[in-house]
């Protein structure tokens, strides 16, 4: 069996946890607390020298990082992971913009304010995410005004790495009032049959 290493309440463990129940793959969840120290010692990081989460151990004892990572993994040979190269090109596009313009801002912008409490020294910081969020999702809306999922007809995991840390963007402060293609595409992703909540 499966074993995943992650805290439930962050996006990017919650992207591993909502896949696997999307393709009814068994695993056992393992918790994790990264504000007590708990990927950071040895026998953590001899699985992911990184120490980082989410980890994905598999029964033959290998460790994956990087929660993109994992999903191409666990969605290789499904209909999550088209296997048209233009359409799988276009997940990955949708997943390096993830990490790079819409994680950075929107992502930090929820841990400064949910996990840290939002510290008066990290405030400026937290303000300063706005911009770069906002962008990201100015980015998002205009596709999403012209289809209903991100890559093709339907669910991908490009949708699955976006919706984790977009559906928890107020916890961020970001307000979502007028992005409503991206407030509808929310409420068809969580429309699957298989969908779970964060937590």
């Amino acid at each position: 069996m499966y074993r995943v290493y992650g805290d439930s309440q962050s996006g990017n463990c919650y992207k591993i946890k909502l896949l696997m129940a999307h393709l009814d793959i068994a695993h056992e969840w393992v918790e994790m607390d990264i504000l007590q120290g708990e990927t950071q010692t040895a026998s953590f990081l001899a699985k992911n020298p990184n120490g980082k989460i989410p980890i994905l151990e598999l029964p033959s004892g290998q460790c994956l990082s990087e929660s993109n990572a994992i999903l191409n993994y666990l969605a290789d040979g499904t209909d999550h992971l088209p296997q048209d190269r233009w359409l799988r090109a276009n997940v990955l596009k949708w997943q390096f913009f993830e990490q790079y313009s819409h994680e950075p801002y929107i992502a930090v912008a929820r841990f400064i304010a949910k996990y840290l409490g939002l510290p008066e020294d990290r405030r400026q910081e937290f303000e300063h995410k706005k911009t770069g969020g906002y962008k990201a999702l100015r980015v998002m809306e205009s596709v999403l005004e012209k289809q209903a999922f991100l890559v093709g007809a339907a669910i991908t995991i490009a949708d699955i790495s976006l919706y984790a840390y977009t559906h928890v963007a107020h916890e961020g402060d970001f307000d979502l009032t007028n992005y409503p293609a991206i407030q509808a595409w929310l409420e068809r992703v969580s429309q699957h049959p298989r969908h779970v909540v964060m937590g």
